[in-house]
């Protein structure tokens, strides 16, 4: 009773999927509105900061690169300016701990358990605050086998900035979102106070991960079927508008692993090519079958599970699922027959707008030779289903990173770019943390609602047979999703610099509609004298033009002496005072979001930005503020991992040949929408600060190589 009546008040706080909201579910609305995965979240941007290495190698496990340090205890890993809402925090055990959370200049402090005496860990250690960083929002290295995850939503109005006060293995990566100011959001976001304990509904939720949390009570479509060798079986096939809430597979547990190398294939709408084509285990978050130690649960996340019960094995999928006309369901056999699969498909109509949803993809890759020096492309919608421009979201991934219990490929970071940027939104430090896990899990198995190691031993010798060497990760985002709105490029690094020989095995989940949500209008080059004219652009106290040879932050780019990547050249300015230009938009955009290429040798780029009519002379223009863009930082860090978890903090100064850089700044909508075009100012606000406490300073000047325009639109197919 006490069950359903709390999935009967959360289902009356989140409209039915079909009756697609106005506003962006965001926060612990993320969480209730779980029903809106699938929605375009236009005006939306996430990104996904760390500790990495930033000359592309895996130095200290990529552990302990700071922006800058501004006492011994005092070392930041992130710096933002503007609204947003910090969605996701890992680190590596206690390790770095106490860490201070600066909300809007209030500063909190947030510790572990085992923070108080690091050298004598806490059993069941928790967060400290408890009441505000509560289970299951959060789990610490006790049952993580390693990391401090935290999902607890931090929401900040004017600044953000985190920092760790001891840097022995403080290793980390963190995942915000800012918005479009003016985009209309579920609920204002408000300062974090760091003692509200997030609300309870939300916390029972996600307590029930691995039972069915979809609420649909509608009648089953179920069938059985035996799965012939290399052959395929239609499961079902679908008409109308309808979104398919739960998908669900038993198969007898003697024909278990047989059954996980069956491929799921789903079409919507009689597209050309599937849009889910995957093998069944790892779609459902496990790359095999088979059980190491007859656990109840392989997986228990919150949007799949793997339950084994005496006679049967249960594969169960919650994602909503919408599409328009039609759907086909398939199982295609692998090498052997297996008799008696039951299926059981649970879908509600579908009421709305389909430009406001996107397709579930679930797209796989297998790379059974990865190429020395490059990152494992698990995802790039350009080349999806035909390819060209897709609107969506990027909601995780399942994956094998070894067949063989070789656990030292995980030193792979992931590497996303989202819609042209070629610097990566996402960077972070290894392919276990993604994972929620740290130290390779101790070798440890662990299920958590969106992170886990369900499968795989040890190592080699530990193995009981060849299936248990198969190590698989999964890694699900809802409340930390990534939109983007033309296109999405989705890499993993294998081992620590590319050189793995493993073989990975890939999905990663998505929701796209074709068409794009974001439209490049106009770009400005700066250096060349055309594109200047043409923007009108303005910098009395620009540098002259000056030749760059550099890079981006792509990884390695030397692997065993061969180049992997080489430098390219660009030209830019400095500026220690204001540019002005003029850049075209399309009158029905949504929100614009300015992208700059610049040299990222001087630190701590901060300038205001103003906006006026386009037709106006700069002298006479009415500027209206439009915030601050600041991006903190530079090519040059500071390093510190002493050996000891108590030692000294460091001051190693470290300079990549990484310099160029892009970076993103969101206008309001109320500056943008309706117009043809605007004239755009930023003026150059200096932060004199070093790199750490009596160390050097730290050049700063107003870099312009390239400025673009986009536009945020409803999407066009």
């Amino acid at each position: 009773m006490r069950f359903g009546f709390i999935l009967a008040a959360l289902l009356s706080l989140s409209p039915a999927m079909g009756q697609v909201p106005a506003a962006i579910p965001v926060g612990l609305d993320a969480y209730r509105m779980w029903d809106q995965w699938p929605m375009q979240r236009i005006g939306c941007r996430a990104y996904m900061r760390s500790t990495y290495d930033r000359r592309g190698g895996n130095e200290g496990a990529d552990a302990s690169h700071f922006l800058y340090q501004t006492a011994d205890d005092f070392n930041v890993a992130l710096d933002v300016q503007g609204t947003g809402l910090l969605c996701f925090v890992r680190y590596n055990h206690w390790h770095g701990s106490p860490w201070h959370f600066v909300v809007d200049g209030a500063d909190h402090i947030i510790t572990e358990t085992s923070t108080d005496d690091p050298n004598h860990p806490a059993k069941d250690s928790v967060f400290e605050p408890r009441s505000a960083l509560p289970n299951p929002l959060t789990w610490t290295w006790s049952q993580t086998k390693g990391a401090d995850l935290s999902w607890v939503p931090i929401g900040f109005t004017r600044s953000f900035q985190m920092a760790y006060s001891r840097t022995h293995y403080g290793t980390g990566y963190y995942i915000y979102q800012q918005f479009v100011p003016g985009t209309k959001l579920s609920k204002p976001i408000e300062s974090w106070d760091g003692k509200t304990p997030p609300a309870k509904d939300v916390l029972d939720l996600i307590s029930r991960a691995g039972s069915d949390i979809s609420g649909v009570s509608m009648p089953a479509i179920a069938s059985t079927h035996d799965i012939p060798a290399h052959n395929g079986v239609v499961i079902a096939t679908l008409s109308g508008a309808q979104v398919i809430r739960a998908l669900e597979f038993t198969v007898p547990r003697e024909n278990a692993i047989d059954f996980s190398n069956v491929r799921l294939r789903i079409t919507w709408d009689g597209r050309a090519e599937p849009s889910v084509d995957a093998p069944i285990a790892l779609f459902y978050g496990a790359g095999t079958l088979y059980n190491r130690d007859g656990r109840e649960y392989l997986v228990k996340a919150f949007p799949v599970n793997i339950r084994f019960t005496a006679d049967r094995v249960h594969l169960s999928c919650c994602f909503p699922m919408p599409f328009f006309k039609s759907a086909k369901i398939e199982l295609l056999g692998d090498d052997k027959p297996i008799p008696g699969v039951q299926s059981s498909i649970r879908t509600i109509p579908f009421k709305g707008d389909p430009q406001d949803v996107g397709y579930f993809h679930a797209t796989y890759r297998d790379h059974s030779s990865p190429r020395a020096g490059e990152d494992l492309l698990l995802l790039d919608t350009r080349e999806a289903e035909g390819g060209g421009n897709w609107t969506g979201s990027f909601i995780g991934t399942s994956f094998i990173f070894s067949d063989r219990a070789n656990l030292n490929t995980l030193e792979g970071d992931p590497r996303f770019y989202f819609d042209d940027s070629n610097t990566p939104q996402a960077q972070g430090t290894g392919t276990e943390e993604w994972a929620g896990g740290g130290d390779y899990w101790g070798g440890q198995n662990m299920t958590l609602p969106f992170a886990g190691h369900p499968t795989g031993a040890r190592n080699p010798k530990e193995a009981k047979n060849k299936l248990d060497q198969i190590e698989s990760g999964y890694r699900f985002l809802l409340g930390d999703l990534m939109p983007f709105g033309r296109n999405a490029r989705i890499t993993l690094e294998h081992g620590g610099t590319n050189e793995s020989a493993e073989h990975y095995q890939t999905v990663a989940y998505w929701y796209g509609l074709p068409g794009a949500s974001l439209v490049l209008t106009d770009q400005l080059q700066i250096g060349d004298a055309a594109s200047e004219k043409q923007h009108a652009y303005v910098s009395p106290e620009a540098s002259a033009p000056y030749e760059i040879h550099s890079r981006y932050e792509w990884g390695v780019d030397h692997l065993k002496d061969v180049e992997v990547f080489p430098e390219s050249s660009d030209h830019g300015r400095t500026t220690h005072g204001s540019s002005s230009f003029t850049l075209e938009l399309d009158p029905q955009n949504r929100g614009v979001m300015l992208r700059r290429k610049l040299d990222y040798q001087y630190a701590n780029q901060q300038a205001e930005v103003f906006v006026a009519d386009a037709a106006d002379d700069d002298a006479k223009s009415d500027w209206q503020p439009a915030g601050i863009w600041y991006l903190a930082g530079s090519n040059t860090c500071v390093y510190s991992n002493p050996k000891e978890e108590l030692g000294v903090t460091q001051h190693h100064v470290e300079t990549s040949n990484r310099r160029f850089r892009d970076d993103e700044f969101l206008l309001p909508l109320a500056l943008t929408q309706g117009r043809k075009s605007i004239r755009v100012k930023v003026t150059f606000k200096p932060i004199q600060r070093t790199l750490f406490p009596n160390g050097p300073a730290m050049e700063s000047a107003w870099s312009e190589i390239r400025y673009d325009a986009y536009c945020f639109v409803t999407p066009r197919n």
